[in-house]
């Protein structure tokens, strides 16, 4: 976001209009925007496609998903062993949709390691096709969270998010109107040609849709692999987060990798159950009737753990969190040994699971969906006006950073607005810190040659 002031001639042929705290915040904008935007596009980009998961799943696994809908459904456990037969794998979980003209898909584990999604016909148990795991859209969840670029790439979401705020922060201090009556809330230059209209278009943007893209930020927060894992353990510590097991049912414990069930929220992720009888002979028959006989709602997704003391869990795929519902159910027996819903999740929990569903565009409905969409548009809008605005006004050769303004006092209103979110999220802190050290290598670099002109 930018300011109303054209900011095109260097800042100290204006000392009047450029303040030094001006000059301090536009600097430390213009790094926040030099070190994320490349990272906060791709993630504004992945995030706009999954907010369509469905409907480009849909098109892209069609032939797969279809079948004819007939009222007859065979054994659930002919669906594992098709699956297993054509993939030489392990069956980890089964998602089942809601109509009987869909596919099952059932997610295999390779002995190799690999996983691969595949599609059965529920009807008569065949084996329809085969497809890397989660498919498309598995990419691109994992180009989102960055996960991707290698596992280290995951602590650049905390990163990311924190400078975003940052980004949203200096620019609001830049747009404030202060002494010149009101911000730039309209374009009105019309030459796309010229510096104003990419400056207008930049501080528009970030005027309307600042407050979404700093939402989408902190929501995002979860997914960062230090400060979501140390939020969730404060939650589970101080009773915010998951609900007790029934008395009698065995206390939840945490799983192994391979046993981690899917679909369960992030406040029961990794939770498993052990179950205190013989498994002789699970079956996923047996637990899918116990959870149709429980009414849980369709589409629901069956984890089913390689260690056979554990139980199977059932939970549904929901939109809004309030419906949220996870079973926890013996595969011998059909007996449910916990049924989990979110009025027991603690506030910690339940604002953790709220701001996840509200950040994925679900939580109401068509409204939700566009809003964030239009968060992630605005990311490209701000970054491609920026590189534009920093084109014309570059000198050749030169990165061109806003000039630093002399003397300590000028940086406190940019130590004021950084400082509490780099002590929010330590790893934006350290960031944070190598920032400072750029930027004083910049002025050491540049100081003789800012010193002749």
């Amino acid at each position: 976001m930018s300011s109303g002031i054209d900011t095109s001639a260097a800042a100290p042929a204006a000392p009047g209009l450029l303040s030094g705290a001006y000059r301090a915040v536009w600097r430390w904008h213009f790094y926040a925007g030099l070190l994320v935007m490349p990272f906060l596009m791709l993630m504004a980009l992945t995030g706009a496609l999954y907010l369509f998961k469905t409907e480009i799943d849909g098109l892209a696994y069609r032939d797969l998903s279809h079948v004819e809908a007939r009222p007859d459904v065979t054994s659930p456990d002919l669906w594992v062993r098709a699956a297993e037969a054509g993939t030489g794998g392990k069956v980890a979980n089964v998602l089942l949709p809601t109509r009987n003209d869909e596919a099952v898909r059932l997610t295999v584990n390779l002995p190799d390691g690999g996983k691969r999604t595949a599609f059965v016909d529920p009807h008569d148990g065949r084996l329809i096709g085969v497809t890397a795991f989660g498919g498309i859209m598995e990419t691109v969840k994992r180009l989102h969270s960055l996960i991707l670029l290698g596992r280290w790439a995951n602590y650049l979401v905390e990163i990311v998010a924190g400078w975003a705020i940052i980004l949203v922060a200096t620019g609001l201090f830049m747009w404030w109107p202060r002494k010149r009556g009101v911000g730039v809330v309209s374009v009105k230059a019309t030459d796309p040609k010229r510096r104003p209209f990419w400056r207008d278009l930049h501080a528009v943007t970030g005027l309307y849709a600042g407050a979404i893209i700093a939402f989408l930020a902190i929501t995002g927060m979860p997914w960062s692999a230090f400060w979501g894992d140390q939020y969730m353990a404060y939650v589970k510590d101080h009773g915010l987060g998951r609900p007790k097991p029934p008395a009698a049912s065995p206390a939840f414990a945490h799983a192994e990798h391979q046993d981690m069930p899917v679909g369960v929220g992030w406040t029961m992720e990794g939770m498993v159950m052990p179950t205190p009888e013989a498994m002789a002979r699970p079956s996923l028959a047996t637990v899918i009737g116990a959870a149709d006989a429980r009414g849980l709602a369709r589409p629901y997704t069956v984890s089913i753990p390689a260690d056979p003391t554990l139980a199977y869990t059932a939970a549904r795929v929901v939109q809004q969190v309030e419906d949220t519902r996870i079973l926890y159910i013996d595969p011998a027996t059909g007996t449910v040994r916990a049924d989990v819903r979110y009025d027991q999740f603690g506030v910690g929990a339940k604002a953790f699971e709220w701001g996840i569903a509200v950040h994925q565009g679900t939580q109401y409905g068509w409204v939700n969906r566009y809003l964030m969409l239009g968060g992630c548009i605005a990311v490209w809008l701000l970054g491609v006006s920026a590189i534009v605005m920093w084109w014309k006004r570059r000198p050749t050769g030169r990165l061109a950073a806003p000039v630093a303004p002399p003397g300590p006092r000028a940086k406190i209103a940019a130590l004021a607005i950084v400082l509490p979110l780099a002590i929010l999220y330590p790893l934006t802190g350290l960031s944070l810190v190598a920032a400072v050290v750029l930027d004083r290598l910049v002025w050491l670099i540049f100081r003789p040659r800012s010193a002749a002109a």
